[in-house]
Parts: C-alpha cells; structure tokens; sequence
C-alpha cells in the first residue's frame, strides 16, 4: 500500500511543478512600439492565430455569389483592412477580407474561410510587410515566398485568378513613420516584389511556369515610390499606410488589374 501511494504521488507532485512554471519572457525585437504590439497580441496568438472569428458570421451572411457576378475578394493586413473599397469601387461585388498586423502565415489559417469559401473569382493579395517587420516572429524572406507560393496554389486549385499585390514602399519623412520605416527594410521590400513578380510571369519555353495562368502581379510599388526609394510622404502619413491620397492612386491600378485577370482565359 505504501509503494502505491509513493507512485500515485508522484505524478501529483510533478504536476504541481508544471502549474507553477511561469511563461519565459516574450524575446524583444528592438522596437518598443513591436514589443508592446506583440505583448498585446498573445491572447490572439495562443487562442486564434488565424484570427477566425473576425469575418466567420459576415461570411456566413454573405452568401453564395449571385448568378454572373464577378465577385472579388481584398485579401490581406491593415492596409486592405482600412481600404473602404465602396468608396473606390462603387457598385462593384468586392469584399474586403483585411485584418490589422496579419502576416502570411496567419492568413494561411484563414485563407479557406475567408476566400475559398467565398467563391470569389479572383482574389487581390496584398501581404508581407508585417513578416518583414516580425509582427508573429522573425521571418526569413524563403519563409514568406513560400506562404506566397501556398496561397497561390490553395487558390489556382479552386478555380480562383490570383492577383499577388506588391509590397509597398515605407518612408520615415515624419516623427509617427521612424518606427514602422525602421522595422521594414526597404531592401527586403525590393527583394520580396522582385520575387512575387518573376513568380507571377508569364512562363516562356525557356522558363515554363506552373503559377502564371492564374497569378498577376500588381505593382503598387512603383506608383507609390519616390526618387529616394521611400513612399511618398504625401501618400502616406504615418510612413506604412496610405491615406486617401494614397489609396486613391492604388484604386485604379488594381481596378485595371482585376479587369485583366477576369478577362484572360481560365
């Protein structure tokens, strides 16, 4: 009897071992304002990464697409989730699926419910500059071309035209831009676009490619970049997200864009 309450106890004990460890300190990143970001974020990292819950009950209500519409869907971080596309696009069947601090793996989890459940026919991907910056952890460029990659094909095998968006340019001319410019590199910014835009190129018989039927590449980038390299600071006030002057560049770009994609062969 006593050998077994030696080992009955001994589970107890290590339990109670575990119940008062303590969680080890989040790493710092540098950035104060990433830091507090971060620090914020951990109930939403631990209990819904992807962030479902956001869109499940406007998805639920939204329904199939009627019959002939061109239905599109925004897919992508704060600079999609702050876009009021029925201001931009009045009249037009796009839905807005954007999600503040998101980065490429987060929109993985999500990407299901919030597009392909949609049944959109194409899709606008705008994403990268929250991997760039760390906002869920360090982010090696590989790392987020092939969440890049992965979306395009979960897209490419439902019959969804992909337009892959850039990654837009930053500038650090105000006091409220220095952060976000300082957690982005500009250099990362150019290798990412570089990369998206050979991925969505149309194959040759030198280079034949399985993703350019269904991908586009959407150059905000160059629209929006000044002679330095930077966003340009009357487009952008914080330094990362575009204002109205902004937007108001980006609208018809991607207007022509979407257009293209849903008029090329399936």
């Amino acid at each position: 009897m006593a050998a077994f309450l030696k080992i009955a106890v001994v589970p107890l004990l290590c339990a109670g071992c575990f119940a008062q460890q303590t969680a080890p300190p989040i790493p710092s990143t540098g950035f104060a304002g990433l830091d507090q970001y971060r620090a914020r974020r951990i109930a939403v990292f631990f209990d819904d990464f992807g962030q479902l819950a956001r869109y499940r009950e406007a998805n639920a209500k939204l329904g199939p697409p009627a019959p002939g519409e061109n239905r599109v869907v925004f897919f992508g971080d704060s600079i999609t989730d702050i876009w009021h596309l029925d201001q931009y696009f009045p009249g037009k069947p796009y839905i807005n699926r954007g999600i503040g601090g998101q980065t490429t793996p987060q929109m993985l989890v999500r990407f299901r419910q919030d597009v392909i459940d949609l049944h959109p026919r194409a899709v606008v991907i705008l994403a990268g500059t929250n991997d760039i910056a760390g906002n869920t952890g360090p982010m090696r460029l590989g790392d987020i071309e092939a969440d890049y990659a992965s979306l395009a094909e979960l897209a490419r095998g439902h019959n969804i035209k992909v337009i892959y968006s850039s990654v837009l340019p930053v500038h650090n001319y105000t006091q409220k831009s220095k952060d976000f410019f300082a957690q982005r590199s500009p250099e990362k910014i150019l290798e990412l676009n570089r990369w998206l835009e050979n991925y969505c190129s149309p194959p040759s018989e030198s280079a034949p490619s399985e993703s350019a039927p269904n991908c586009l590449y959407l150059d905000y980038f160059s629209a929006l970049v000044d002679d330095k390299g930077l966003m340009k600071k009357d487009l952008a006030d914080d330094g990362l997200h575009p204002n109205a002057a902004g937007f108001k560049v980006m609208a018809p770009l991607a207007e022509a864009a979407v257009e293209k994609a849903l008029s090329a062969r399936p």
